[in-house]
């Protein structure tokens, strides 16, 4: 039943014209990322309430808890590396099978398993850099870690003494507009749609499989546990991303030969 699932996923992305992947937290746990809310993560220490988009605008004691939160998760996500689900969809853009992803993810992982920036849309941010909010200037994420290492608590920007934040959708933040416009026109003009790794609850990224279906799309859903959006999908596959996603790419090798 596994074989004949994923072989089916595969015909499915060989034959399809525009196909869309949408990728959320599970597919990273396998490269040692967790979901920030699993027993002995950070939220264990930190509280998620602390760090509110308001509340960084409001409060230097604030600013200086969230960089110090940065940091950690920072840490943690620099030193992971992709694993067998990054690298297939990877191979999936090489292949002219991937019309584009869309990762509610923040880590860069894509990348460094050779997605092209214009194929990725990061509907939740990246921890990669740094954006000041009042002039928009945009810093590497390892200039400003420099600075906090060197001592900084609150950086600040050195073109109009802004603040800065890591390039990260924040609770309580509004969603990058330009991007979620454009994974939501992606969605729309899918035939294939592939979510992999999300739970889908977290709005307004979990609407995308529903617009993909009501408009035609054939849907797919590889995660570990269910989904609020099972029900409508085409097929469903309950398991980790990496193994799963290792297999279809197989099975699209052999269809190409």
């Amino acid at each position: 039943m596994r074989e004949e699932t994923l072989r089916k996923i595969a015909e499915k992305i060989f034959q399809s014209r525009r196909t869309v992947v949408f990728v959320g937290a599970g597919l990273s746990t396998e490269s040692g990322i967790p979901d920030f809310r699993s027993p002995g993560g950070l939220w264990t220490r930190f509280d998620p309430e602390e760090f509110t988009y308001q509340n960084f605008l409001a409060s230097e004691k604030a600013r200086e808890r969230y960089w110090q939160f940065g940091r950690e998760v920072y840490a943690l996500i620099k030193a992971a590396q992709p694993n067998a689900a990054h690298l297939a969809i990877a191979e999936m853009e090489r292949m002219g099978l991937l019309d584009c992803l869309i990762t509610q993810n923040i880590d860069g992982l894509h990348f460094k398993a050779g997605n092209s920036p214009e194929r990725v849309i990061e509907i939740h941010g990246t921890v990669m850099y740094v954006l000041c909010l009042s002039c928009g200037k945009r810093y590497e994420r390892d200039e400003i870690e420099a600075r906090l290492a060197a001592g900084e608590k609150v950086p600040r920007c050195d073109y109009c003494n802004g603040l800065l934040k890591p390039a990260t959708v924040a609770f309580g933040q509004p969603m990058p507009e330009r991007e979620t416009m454009e994974a939501f026109r992606r969605a729309e003009a899918a035939d294939l749609f592939i979510c992999i790794g999300s739970s889908l609850v977290v709005h307004p990224a979990a609407q995308l499989p529903v617009v993909a279906k009501e408009k035609g799309a054939f849907l797919v859903i590889i995660n570990r546990d269910p989904t609020p959006c099972d029900g409508m999908a085409d097929i469903v596959f309950r398991g980790q991303a990496g193994p799963a996603m290792a297999e279809v790419i197989n099975f699209i090798r052999e269809m190409r030969t």
